[in-house]
């Protein structure tokens, strides 16, 4: 049997615009290092198709309820437990809650949500590393076309380029963990085990608080 990895790290989190390949590559690295997995069970908002449709109109309720989500669901699996007693793997980071809302809500809507999400945010623990996974906005909207979730199919390239931007611009004013940003560009981890080795080896080094950068593109 195939002894598991030491990971380095408690609680990573995988981040990256949608389509980015987070939720895949989050599987492989906590079937690897035998941790704890967290995925986010973003298919089961009721809201999600009909705010792809019409995001002025929707996007408070589709906000609102992620946000309930992802707290129920850590509330549920990290503070139930000692956080450092197991160690975990998450393919998503609380803080995406606010970032994805800043880009959809305005004026007071934007407002009475970031109250609400400071009240439920206060009490949650950062990951000792967060992962970026980077990739272009035509690379991701090729990698949402490929697997051809129908709710998915309305996301524009403007929306994209809008979440990518606000990631980028939050880990400039993030000052307590260390940031790896990863441009992964076209290298396929999934299927390609030499791609997915360097991009494993290069999440479990150790890294100071801080944006560190690294390309893996192959072109």
């Amino acid at each position: 049997m195939k002894e598991a990895l030491e990971l380095k790290y408690d609680f990573i989190a995988i981040e990256g615009n949608i389509g980015a390949g987070k939720t895949t590559l989050s599987q492989m690295l906590a079937k690897d290092f035998d941790t704890r997995l967290i995925l986010e069970e973003f298919s089961d908002n009721p809201f999600l198709h009909m705010f792809y449709e019409n995001p002025d109109r929707h996007a408070f309720s589709v906000e609102l309820f992620f946000m309930s989500e992802r707290y129920q669901q850590i509330q549920q699996t990290m503070l139930a437990q000692d956080l450092f007693q197991q160690k975990t793997i998450s393919d998503y980071f609380f803080m995406k809650t606010l970032l994805f809302a800043n880009n959809t809500l305005t004026g007071e809507e934007y407002r009475l949500f970031q109250r609400f999400f400071n009240i439920l945010n206060a009490n949650f623990p950062k990951p000792q590393l967060l992962v970026y996974l980077h990739r272009s906005v035509e690379m991701v909207m090729e990698q949402i076309k490929q697997r051809g979730r129908e709710y998915e199919q309305e996301i524009s390239a403007d929306y994209l380029l809008k979440i990518q931007t606000a990631y980028l611009e939050y880990f400039k004013v993030e000052n307590e963990i260390p940031i790896l940003i990863l441009d992964v560009g076209d290298i396929d981890f999934l299927n390609n085990e030499s791609h997915y080795h360097i991009l494993r080896d290069c999440i479990n080094r150790p890294y100071n608080v801080g944006i560190h950068r690294i390309s893996l593109m192959t072109d």
